[in-house]
């Protein structure tokens, strides 16, 4: 944003940061979090601590330090921000609470930043040294296809945390380096999100489906953490993922008697190739309804402790788009609700993934979510929350200028900044005292 935009949201910046007060011992510590807010929602180049510090004034070290080790709580001012959300976003009538999990990678140069190794990177499409991100996003779609398009759905994130690498979490010397805790052993990214949805559920939000891709939905004790929270979920899983339609008749390791493969299952069991396919409109978009043809069925996956079906049934369901661009187009998902559930419902909650992917993209392009240049993991968790702090605060001045009818500062559902946002900022100052 450019410097009179952040003046033009100014006035409502003091209230929404006044709830988080509460992480702060002093003052000074406050007005160095309204600074950083303002520096990663202004359009510097580059939203790291040096040009923050610059653009508003503050000394580099100071504002260093402020991320690294000034005492202020920021597991407080996180638990603040999910009661924040609880109470402030519960869906519109009729509407619905997803939890979308997923993560994001970030290219860096050098392997000083807390939990970079060559790995996987979605930013690059390749291996690459990078640092991944598993985040909890919030989004509340409405009741109807017309009310999933973006304009009309409230989305941000509740929680982020950093995969550490098994290499990192064993090597005591990057670990002191980087000061890592003494109490954060290795976890793989799903159990980081199993963490992050029960922080949430502890906070007071309640979600009616949580939804993910297939590299969580692939794994059984990813599914059962879920089922002991309670919480309802639907997720992909690839074609490969094996699960039976019926026990089978023995208890034998034995080719007959073990579980099928989702994509045999749906072209061989009778179970799926006796349905006709259904035709369900997810929801609108700017190129007009996306309408899947679906099969379901209930089955049964590996139990953890037996390696037999479990005893709870899950829902498999497969979806279809014959004609899409590029092809034909084919995903299965595996959700835990009882059997009465809506089959439209569940869909809509599985297909809000897209929400996550314009987050994501906003909060890399409006809120410098990738820009931190850090050498320790509290800075690097404090970055994140300020930049869940800054994206929290553009959501709703969205969702108040769209009930006002404004377009002024800001354009609702769409990419915030006006055409002039590519003027060089000017000084930004704390709008906080």
């Amino acid at each position: 944003m450019t410097s009179d935009q952040v003046a033009s949201l100014a006035p409502a910046l003091p209230t929404f940061l006044q709830p988080f007060r509460v992480g702060f011992a002093k003052v000074t510590g406050f007005r160095h979090l309204s600074n950083y807010l303002l520096g990663l929602l202004s359009d510097l180049p580059r939203k790291s601590v040096e040009p923050i510090a610059l653009a508003t004034g503050t000394a580099v070290r100071t504002l260093q330090e402020f991320l690294a080790d000034y005492p202020w709580d920021e597991g407080r001012v996180q638990e603040t921000l999910l009661r924040q959300v609880a109470d402030r976003h519960t869906p519109p009538s009729g509407g619905s609470a997803i939890a979308v999990l997923d993560e994001s990678a970030h290219a860096k140069r050098g392997p000083k930043t807390p939990g970079a190794q060559r790995q996987y990177c979605g930013e690059s499409g390749k291996i690459d040294t990078c640092v991944v991100g598993v985040h909890l996003i919030y989004t509340t779609p409405g009741s109807s296809p017309h009310d999933t398009v973006e304009d009309n759905s409230f989305t941000c994130a509740l929680a982020s945390d950093l995969y550490l690498p098994q290499g990192w979490a064993e090597d005591a010397a990057q670990r002191q380096e980087a000061r890592i805790p003494e109490h954060l052993a290795f976890r793989t990214k799903w159990q980081i999100g199993l963490d992050l949805i029960r922080q949430a559920i502890g906070q007071g939000l309640r979600f009616d489906f949580v939804t993910f891709d297939e590299n969580y939905g692939q794994v059984p004790a990813f599914w059962r953490g879920l089922d002991a929270l309670g919480q309802k979920a639907i997720g992909e899983v690839p074609r490969h993922f094996r699960c039976w339609v019926q026990p089978p008749r023995y208890r034998s390791l034995q080719k007959p008697f073990a579980a099928h493969r989702v994509d045999h299952l749906v072209a061989h069991s009778p179970l799926f190739y006796g349905q006709a396919w259904q035709p369900l409109r997810i929801k609108d978009t700017t190129r007009g309804p996306m309408t899947w043809q679906v099969k379901a069925a209930r089955v049964q996956i590996t139990d953890l402790e037996t390696g037999r079906p479990s005893d709870r049934r899950y829902w498999l369901i497969v979806a279809r788009r014959p004609h899409a661009a590029g092809g034909s187009e084919t995903k299965y998902f595996l959700g835990n609700a009882g059997a009465g559930e809506d089959l439209l419902t569940m869909l809509r909650a599985g297909f809000a993934r897209w929400h996550v992917e314009k987050w994501f993209e906003r909060g890399k392009q409006e809120a410098g979510l990738g820009d931190f240049e850090v050498r320790t993991y509290r800075s690097l968790i404090r970055h994140w929350l300020i930049a869940r702090l800054a994206m929290l605060f553009l959501a709703e001045q969205t969702a108040r200028l769209r009930g006002e009818k404004s377009a002024d500062h800001l354009r609702a559902g769409g990419r915030v900044l006006p055409a002039n946002a590519g003027e060089t900022a000017g000084p930004l100052v704390a709008v906080v005292g």
